[in-house]
């Protein structure tokens, strides 16, 4: 069991099951969100129980993607593609170990020009 949260504690989450490797986005639209990359790991909507809900907020950045955040504090918790099965979970707001290491680099064409990207992953251009 993998469990979760906001900065101030208002949402909680807890994920059962494996965690799937998480990989770094870097598209404008997850660097203006999270202030930088996005690192973030995907999981069946079904393996996650939540408390708080009534404090996260979606905010519609693409036809099809929702990104949910805490209302109260403003951690950027969620990437939810809505046709998809699936709930994309920021990795910075996991309380317990994740026991996974980041996979690959995705949208490096989009990265922004002060930083580097130097650890040897992968990196797709989208």
């Amino acid at each position: 069991m993998h469990k979760g949260s906001c900065l101030c504690g208002a949402i909680r989450f807890e994920v059962e099951g494996e965690l799937s490797p998480p990989t770094a986005c870097h598209c404008t639209k997850c660097r203006k969100h999270t202030g930088h990359f996005e690192a973030g790991t995907d999981v069946p909507r079904s393996a996650v129980t939540m408390t708080g809900e009534d404090k996260l907020t979606w905010f519609q950045s693409s036809e099809i993607v929702r990104r949910g955040f805490c209302s109260v504090c403003g951690s950027s918790l969620f990437f939810d593609v809505i046709p998809a099965d699936r709930l994309g979970i920021s990795m910075g707001v996991f309380d317990t170990p994740t026991n996974t290491k980041l996979s690959m680099h995705i949208f490096v064409a989009d990265k922004g020009d002060y930083y580097d990207i130097a650890d040897g992953l992968p990196q797709n251009q989208q």
